[in-house]
């Protein structure tokens, strides 16, 4: 199903299903009061979840439309909400006025499993490394963090920006962390020790997002002044001087082409 569509969040509190050949809707989903703030589909493409400014979590069955799960997350705001990579769980982060800003669900039951504190501020996005063992967030604060979703106990911050994160993506091959932020810039990071990568990726305005291509050899970044840039990875990568993670990187590449 994801191979042919695309799935979306509106302001209208609607969640919509496209078709990737017509640019038609094919479904509209409702259920949520207020704006769709993030949509994730699940491993096998069955299931679809979205986070809303309504303080809930939803997962969708994507053959007939209905809502099997209803989270009521407690949150002031979701702003994001994502499975994790065997789809038994559901990270969402968002507003909380008592810090409790990252929490994780069961996505069968809707069973609370944890709350992470760190933060200071709202977290705006989550991603999981492809093996399951680490949770990435990014802060208001300006902050990344990375958890162990063994123990859910913090293992590293990632600083460096000076305004809120409001997108992270991981490298196909789960080595490099890309993160866009409003300080206008983009920043790469090395997931092995959690430093930096290079210098800031300088934009005219604030950076909204981040996405790899599937081969890892480009970044994309979305900017405020209404432009998208693409970014050599492996000229990033061998100007900063880490040759054993470009060789890492080369192999991936090798091992899909």
């Amino acid at each position: 199903m994801r191979k042919s569509t695309v799935v979306s969040g509106s302001d209208d509190g609607a969640v919509r299903l496209w078709s990737i050949e017509t640019g038609r809707v094919i479904a509209k989903w409702t259920g949520h009061t207020q704006h769709v703030w993030s949509v994730c589909w699940n491993r096998n493409d069955e299931r679809v979840l979205s986070g809303s400014w309504d303080r809930t979590a939803r997962v969708w069955n994507v053959a007939t439309g209905n809502t099997i799960l209803e989270i009521n997350t407690g949150l002031d705001g979701v702003y994001t909400a994502t499975f994790s990579p065997d789809s038994t769980l559901i990270a969402t982060g968002g507003i909380s006025s008592v810090g409790e800003r990252i929490k994780i669900w069961d996505s069968n039951t809707g069973k609370l499993v944890a709350i992470l504190k760190g933060h200071t501020w709202d977290v705006n996005c989550l991603a999981w490394t492809a093996n399951g063992r680490t949770l990435i967030s990014g802060s208001y604060d300006a902050t990344i963090r990375t958890w162990n979703t063994s123990t859910w106990q913090q293992l590293a911050v990632l600083t460096g920006h000076t305004s809120s994160v409001w997108g992270i993506a991981i490298s196909p091959n789960g080595c490099i962390l890309a993160s866009a932020s409003f300080d206008d810039t983009a920043r790469l990071w090395n997931l092995e020790n959690s430093q930096p990568i290079g210098s800031p990726l300088q934009h005219a305005k604030s950076v909204n997002c981040v996405s790899f291509s599937t081969d890892g050899t480009l970044l994309a970044t979305g900017c405020g002044d209404n432009n998208t840039y693409t970014w050599d990875i492996f000229a990033i990568i061998k100007g900063a001087g880490l040759i054993n993670l470009l060789v890492s990187c080369l192999f991936f590449y090798l091992s899909i082409n």
